[in-house]
């Protein structure tokens, strides 16, 4: 591209950027940071910048390393950069930009040798390891330690600092952290005899080729000048180095990053480096991103009503949003009064968006862990809609779940027809080592134990609804389940995990399972956890669009023990939630009596949900349920009031309200109890009105002297 044409295409470059994107773009060489709320458009920042910079002739494209955490991400950068008119900036993961620089350096820094093969999965090795220090570890076991493994070698933990560090860290060890130790130390061991290396191995060669060998050094740092970090909330302390090793103590950086989407420090990923850049670089260029362009005013309200109570390091970045689309539907809150249910009405109203137009597609439900999918599998599997699950096997491919199947097929030749299923169920599953017990420490124990669980919660569902059957039927109804479930699908609805839905968006998200102990799970035990977890929320609540609806159930299974609704959503503030969303925030033991009661009386007639918004709750059923509206009882229940109103000298609406009429007109009351369940319709004005607006319902006339009163 010549001088001219490279000038021209600035303009362009610039064209339709808001001010806080434009300052991101333009801002001067040295260091600088974005903070970019979600769906304020940090793509198109951060690509417009490096064009910008490259057509207006301060940099030359080559010397560019931009860098991600996602092979999609870099190459969604690279597409962006390419409609700009900007070729041979490299945009890789960190992973893939050390790989290409160890082996194009591998002759110098390894004498001439390959390099060693990379493995892509730790855990047949650790598992080996595991068993030279005489520890057994299963597969679930081996994934565990392996994940541990990689959180210290992602800290610059080495084996003998690990018990030390993870004591400090909090960290859950699935082994005693002695013993986590020795299997670390034996798998590190094993690869250098087996010649192998792990992809934390390929950041710490990157980084020892550039710290150890002034000639490495020399010629990376003359290749790449200029350095764009992406979603630098989640930058650990291995590639920290590897950046800072990188830089060689230059400053042209560019980061960009939320700090209230900060939810992967389970993984070592730390926003230290974020929330310090400021006090790392002196001078540095801070430009905030929140013009949110990607949802609702209603869902950016509920999404900055959820963050505003942030505490911690990360809060001091938070930002508000504001919202840039046409304002859309309140956010929805529903409570059932178990898990099936919530499932149910999930998976019908899924049906209704399709019907309605919404491609599945663009509809995600979202849980806070895996082991919540199965209820909705079936749900929609049983409504025909189609469905995909990210981020993990469908429910009925796991390999515990299938291995259990094969339990409880074994277990049904023989059981005792009399005894309880559940008891049954419970018994077959500990032939698989699964204890009815708190579920073992470690992510991936913890998931196959709740997988286990699950099955246990349908024998639990399946014996109260009769008639139960034994151990056979529950084995036929599971398999009429998984083949259910495994029907091919090409475009579905989405299933996925708060964590795996990071950096998606829909037109339509459900955020389901919101109860306490769920999120924030009841493993968040200090407050920084607890922190993340409601970032988890503000992450999953910011993938929608346009339609977003939240629920909880009251327990797990029909009649389990009750629960509450995530502590993090917006205080309930009488008929109107804050934010938009119809929703409670449970304050104190008041707040929950109230909440109970609520949850008795106003359930929607139609779909069985519990109505918490004040016009909910006169109709008797959701906003968006099918309505049964008389017309014509509605235009003499009209007349009335007005005629009402005119004797007594007063609003229309002080003799009843515009939803209560219509609640009248659609519930057709025949006596007075009747009236009495329309919130809105007290004693008095049952008194008052209850025989003219009966005499309406029932079909009469109103009697001449309850005319006018």
């Amino acid at each position: 591209m010549t001088d001219n044409a490279a000038g021209s295409a600035v303009p362009r470059v610039l064209a339709g950027l808001d001010p806080q994107q434009r300052a991101a773009v333009t801002a001067p060489a040295g260091p600088v940071c974005v903070l970019a709320g979600a769906g304020t458009g940090k793509t198109r920042a951060i690509t417009s910048r490096i064009a910008y910079r490259v057509l207006s002739g301060q940099i030359a494209a080559r010397h560019v390393l931009a860098v991600t955490f996602t092979a999609r991400a870099a190459a969604e950068m690279r597409s962006r950069l390419d409609e700009l008119g900007v070729g041979g900036v490299q945009a890789r993961t960190f992973h893939a930009a050390a790989l290409r620089q160890v082996r194009y350096f591998a002759p110098r820094l390894l004498s001439g040798r390959a390099v060693p093969e990379l493995i892509d999965s730790k855990i047949k090795l650790v598992g080996l390891a595991a068993a030279k220090c005489g520890t057994r570890a299963d597969r679930t076991i081996a994934r565990d330690l392996a994940s541990e493994i990689e959180w210290a070698k992602s800290s610059l933990v080495e084996p003998a600092e690990y018990p030390v560090a993870a004591a400090r860290h909090a960290r859950e060890t699935p082994l005693d952290a002695a013993r986590v130790a020795e299997v670390f130390a034996a798998y590190e061991r094993l690869k250098r005899a087996q010649g192998v290396i792990d992809f934390e191995d390929v950041l710490r060669a990157a980084v020892w080729g550039i710290e150890e060998h002034p000639d490495v050094a020399a010629q990376v740092r003359a290749q790449y000048r200029h350095f764009v970090v992406d979603e630098y909330q989640d930058v650990n302390p291995l590639q920290q180095r590897l950046l800072q090793a990188w830089l060689g103590g230059g400053d042209d950086l560019t980061v960009v990053g939320d700090a209230s989407q900060t939810i992967y420090s389970f993984t070592g990923a730390t926003s230290t480096y974020l929330t310090d850049f400021r006090r790392a670089h002196p001078g540095a260029t801070v430009v905030r991103l929140v013009r949110d362009y990607r949802s609702t005013p209603q869902v950016v309200g509920l999404a900055n009503a959820v963050i505003e109570q942030a505490r911690g390091s990360e809060a001091r970045l938070r930002l508000a949003l504001e919202g840039q689309r046409p304002p859309g539907p309140d956010p929805q809150w529903r409570i059932f009064p178990d898990e099936p249910a919530e499932a149910v009405a999930v998976a019908r109203r899924c049906a209704e968006l399709i019907a309605g137009g919404t491609t599945a597609s663009e509809i995600a439900v979202l849980f806070r862990a895996n082991a919540q999918s199965p209820a909705y599998e079936e749900a929609l599997a049983d409504a025909g809609v189609p469905y995909v699950v990210r981020g993990a096997e469908r429910f009925f491919d796991r390999p515990e779940v299938r291995h259990a199947m094969i339990a409880l097929r074994s277990a049904a030749r023989s059981a005792d027809p009399d005894r309880p299923l559940v008891d049954a169920v419970a018994e077959a599953l500990s032939a698989t080592g699964w204890q009815p017990a708190a579920p073992p420490p470690g992510g991936a124990a913890r998931e196959r134990w709740e997988a286990l669980a699950a099955l246990v919660t349908l024998a639990q569902e399946q014996a109260a609804t009769p008639p139960a059957g034994g151990m056979v039927a529950f084995c036929e109804e599971l398999a009429r389940r998984a083949s259910a479930q495994h029907a091919p699908t090409v475009e579905g609805v989405t299933l996925a995990s708060l964590h795996a839905a990071k950096g998606l968006e829909w037109d339509a998200v459900f955020l389901v399972g919101l109860a306490d102990g769920a999120l924030p799970t009841v493993y968040a035990k200090t407050p920084a956890s607890v922190e993340e977890e409601r970032r988890l929320l503000y992450v999953g609540i910011t993938r929608a669009r346009h339609w977003l609806w939240l629920s909880y159930a009251l327990s797990r299974a029909p009649g389990g023990r009750s629960r509450r609704p995530c502590r993090f959503l917006p205080q309930f503030d009488g008929d109107r939630p804050a934010a938009g969303a119809s929703g409670p925030r449970r304050t104190g033991r008041a707040a929950g009596r109230v909440e109970r009661a609520q949850v008795r009386v106003a359930t929607c007639r139609i779909c069985g949900a519990t109505l918490l918004a004040g016009a909910d709750r006169k109709l008797g059923r959701c906003q968006d349920c099918p309505s049964d509206l008389d017309e014509d009882l509605l235009e003499r229940i009209v007349r009335w009031r007005a005629d009402t109103a005119a004797a007594q000298g007063v609003p229309a609406y002080v003799v009843f309200t515009d939803a209560t009429v219509t609640a009248l007109a659609e519930r057709r009351p025949t006596a007075e109890s009747d009236l009495l369940a329309i919130a809105g319709i007290g004693p008095r004005k049952a008194q008052m009105y209850g025989s003219a607006v009966l005499a309406l319902t029932s079909g009469g006339e109103v009697a001449p002297e309850d005319r006018g009163n």
